[in-house]
């Protein structure tokens, strides 16, 4: 499990080791079991007017975000391969520009699951719709649904994880390991 304090310590670890100027402002770090996600603000093209069009400014948008993955390439990989060494995790990047948020390379990590019929049911229906060629395809697409129509909720959730890791560590068992449940210790 990764605790508060890991990923505290590894979002300080990526702020100080990136070089400076590489994002406009503060990143994003967001970390879990496989994967270390590293996403910044870079400034606007100059030169977008009030008066551009929505596919100009679409275009432009896109145009920075690519020219930044592109310039940056060399410093973003040096940074990767020190943290994936010390983290013994990938490292995958990101940028937002006006809005636009594009994260360039992601871990695909396989998740295994036991479903029962009604929920094996779900994915076949969507196979059989053409929304999915196989039932892993199906349970991605659905977690992807959920995704995107829960993020109240589950930012509420992930807010209340933190508390309880918050809680947790300043209680008496810092260590990570109960109290016998004898009352020894």
């Amino acid at each position: 499990m990764i605790t508060a304090q890991d990923t505290d310590e590894l979002r300080g670890w990526i702020t100080g080791r990136l070089p400076d100027g590489l994002y406009a402002s503060p990143v994003e770090v967001t970390v879990d079991r496989e994967e270390i996600c590293v996403v910044g603000a870079i400034p606007e093209p100059a030169g977008l007017g009030k008066d551009v069009t929505g596919a100009e400014r679409d275009a432009a948008l896109d145009g920075r975000i690519a020219e930044f993955r592109e310039r940056t390439r060399k410093e973003r990989m040096a940074v990767a391969r020190a943290a994936e060494r010390r983290y013994r995790r990938k490292v995958s990047w990101g940028a937002e520009c006006g809005g636009r948020r594009e994260v360039f390379t992601n871990v695909s990590a396989p998740v295994m699951t036991r479903l029962r019929q009604p929920q094996r049911q779900v994915l076949d229906t969507l196979i059989e719709a053409g929304v999915a060629r196989s039932r892993s395809d199906a349970l991605g697409w659905c977690v992807r649904l959920v995704e995107t129509h829960a993020d109240d909720w589950l930012r509420e959730l992930r807010d209340s994880l933190a508390h309880v890791r918050h809680v947790r560590a300043q209680g008496p068992d810092r260590d990570g390991e109960p109290a016998d449940a004898e009352g020894g210790a």
